[in-house]
């Protein structure tokens, strides 16, 4: 941990927005649109932004696209919130994103998870120690959903990169996550909790102080209400707000997440904010399934 990184350390302990991504008509990506949605989402409140995460497709888009989408948030962005670049893929595709976000000027990136099919640990620190070691001066975010990963592994990659200063853990088990933090070095790292609101009140008691969100696209003011409630330790008040979210974060996770980003996307396109076109593998959501999303964002104060 260096002074140098505070000012990244506090923009990772709040709500990390993961923007969509928005297709127009062709199935391009709609910069306007996109422009916009990333308005709103700034207008709202939010203070840091993830170009290229999940919510956003990042699997699905193209490599020239991922660099579309990082140079649009960043300059949405400008001083009035800090930008978190999803990089990922093979090495040499990940250290070319991050120091193109580098150049661009974001103070940090989030390391996708590796999808290799065969993750060692040993290989796991190798693949982002390379890539921190890239951008030395920028903050480094591993996105861990590996359960089998261990603390101690991470706490290793930190001793050789000091610009490693965050997580976002996305590992379903709260207890899990409190020994995995503290195997780690709870004070080490900004934990943040990587699977949204549902899981960010049982987190947040086992250490994280941020939790990344998509639901935040469509109703800011939801996300963060529920953030100040969990800084000011008001769990009830928490709770309050994880059931008036349930059932959407239900529908995101139901069949394995399948929908998860059609969801968010869908209740978008019912606001009249985007369309609702998402990229194979994803799928729209059936007509006859719309309603009952609709519902859900048409009773949220947004």
């Amino acid at each position: 941990m260096t002074a140098r990184f505070e000012a990244q350390r506090t923009a990772l302990a709040d709500v990390v927005a993961i923007p969509v991504t928005p297709f127009a008509e062709d199935g391009s990506v709609d910069q306007d649109t996109h422009r916009a949605l990333l308005r709103r989402l700034l207008d709202g409140g939010v203070g840091i932004l993830t170009p290229n995460g999940n919510t956003g497709e990042f699997y699905a888009l193209t490599p020239q696209e991922r660099r579309l989408v990082t140079e649009l948030t960043i300059d949405e962005a400008g001083g009035r919130a800090a930008v978190l670049v999803g990089v990922g893929h093979d090495v040499p595709t990940a250290i070319a994103s991050a120091r193109h976000a580098r150049a661009l000027g974001a103070q940090m990136v989030m390391v996708h998870q590796p999808v290799h099919p065969y993750v060692s640990q040993d290989g796991w620190v190798d693949y982002h120690r390379a890539i921190a070691e890239s951008v030395p001066d920028l903050g480094v975010v591993p996105y861990i959903r590996n359960a089998q990963l261990l603390g101690a592994r991470l706490a290793e990659l930190a001793d050789d990169c000091p610009n490693v200063i965050g997580v976002k853990y996305a590992v379903p088990d709260a207890a899990r996550f409190a020994a995995f933090a503290r195997d780690a070095g709870l004070e080490r790292f900004v934990w943040v909790a990587g699977l949204a609101e549902p899981y960010a009140p049982s987190y947040f008691s086992a250490g994280a102080t941020g939790f990344t969100s998509g639901l935040v696209n469509v109703a800011p003011s939801v996300s963060l209400n529920m953030i100040e409630a969990l800084r000011s330790g008001d769990y009830p008040g928490a709770m309050k707000v994880w059931e008036q979210i349930r059932r959407f974060e239900e529908l995101r996770a139901a069949n394995g997440s399948a929908n998860n980003v059609t969801i968010v996307k869908e209740a978008l396109a019912s606001l009249g904010l985007c369309r609702r076109e998402v990229r194979p593998p994803s799928r729209p959501l059936p007509e006859s399934e719309r309603a009952e999303v609709a519902a859900i964002v048409a009773g949220w104060s947004t």
